[in-house]
C-alpha cells in the first residue's frame, strides 16, 4: 500500500489525543497509537544502509554524545516519514500553543507545517532534521535537547522500528526533568514497535504557587544490553 498523506492522517487520528495531552502535561512525554506496521518499520530501518538518502552521519562517540550512530535524511523524505510528519504537526500544534500560553511565551507557529518550514528556511534553518538512529550492544545516547537554531517547535516524536525485549534489550527512552529547589525526576519508557512517543524538545509547563513556570527536560537513551535498536526521529523545525 502506498503511504499517502491521507493514510498518515488516518494513522495519526487513531490516537486518543486528549489522553495523550494529559500525560504529556504530567511527565513531558506520551505514547501515540500505532503509526507504522512491522513491515513498514523493517523497510524504514533498512534505509539506513542507503547513504544517498542522507545528508550526513553522526558518530555519537566521536562527539562524546554517547555511543551509536544516526543519519539525517535529505529533504527528499521517504513517503511514510513525510506523511507522518505532516499529519502529526496539526495535532501537536494546539498543544504547543497551549503550553506557550501558560508560560506567557510567543507562539510563532503557523497553521501549516509548510508555512513554518518556510519561516525556518528564511531564518537560515534550512537543513533537514529528520533522523534514523541505530544502536547496538553497549550503545547509549547522552541526555540532550534537539534545538538547532532560534526557531524551535516545542514537541517532537520518536517512532520505534524494532521490538523491545525481542530484537533488543535495554535502550529505554529516558527523560530527566530539572526541578527548582528539588532533586531531578527521571522517566523511563520502553518504546513499542511502530508506535510514536511525543516528547518535549526542551521544557514543559509546571504549575507553581505563582502560576506557571518552565520545567527543563532533557532526553536520551539508556545503554542497549543486547541486539539492535533502531528508531525514526521526527522533528518539526529544520536545522541551521
Amino acid at each position: 500500500m502506498e503511504f499517502t498523506p491521507a493514510e498518515g492522517r488516518r494513522r495519526v487520528a487513531g490516537t486518543d489525543w486528549a489522553a495523550l495531552a494529559a500525560e504529556l502535561d504530567d511527565v513531558g512525554c506520551a505514547a501515540t497509537g500505532p503509526l507504522l506496521t512491522p513491515a513498514e518499520c523493517a523497510e524504514l530501518a533498512g534505509l539506513y544502509d542507503r547513504p544517498e538518502l542522507f545528508r550526513t552521519t553522526v558518530d555519537l562517540a566521536r562527539h562524546r554524545f554517547g555511543s551509536g550512530t544516526y543519519r539525517y535524511f535529505t529533504h527528499d523524505l521517504p513517503a511514510p516519514v513525510a506523511a507522518l510528519r505532516g499529519a502529526l504537526y496539526p495535532r501537536l500544534l494546539p498543544l504547543a500553543r497551549d503550553w506557550a500560553a501558560r508560560l506567557g511565551r510567543p507562539a510563532p507557529w503557523p497553521d501549516t507545517l509548510e508555512e513554518w518550514l518556510t519561516r525556518c528556511h528564511a531564518a537560515g534553518q534550512d537543513r533537514s532534521a529528520q533522523i534514523l538512529l541505530r544502536y547496538g550492544p553497549g550503545d547509549w545516547n547522552a541526555l540532550h535537547r534537539d534545538v538547532f537554531g532560534d526557531l524551535v517547535f516545542p514537541l517532537q516524536v520518536v517512532v520505534a522500528l524494532d521490538v523491545y525485549g525481542a530484537d533488543y534489550t535495554g535502550g529505554e527512552f529516558l527523560m530527566v526533568e530539572q526541578r527548582p529547589r528539588a532533586q531531578s525526576r527521571g522517566t523511563s519508557t520502553a518504546l513499542r514497535q511502530g508506535h510514536g512517543l511525543v516528547f518535549t524538545t526542551r521544557d514543559r509547563p509546571v504549575r507553581s504557587r505563582r502560576g506557571w513556570s518552565a520545567g527543563a527536560l532533557r532526553h536520551g537513551v539508556s545503554t542497549v544490553r543486547s541486539g539492535r535498536r533502531r528508531t525514526l526521529g521526527l522533528v518539526f523545525h529544520d536545522a541551521s
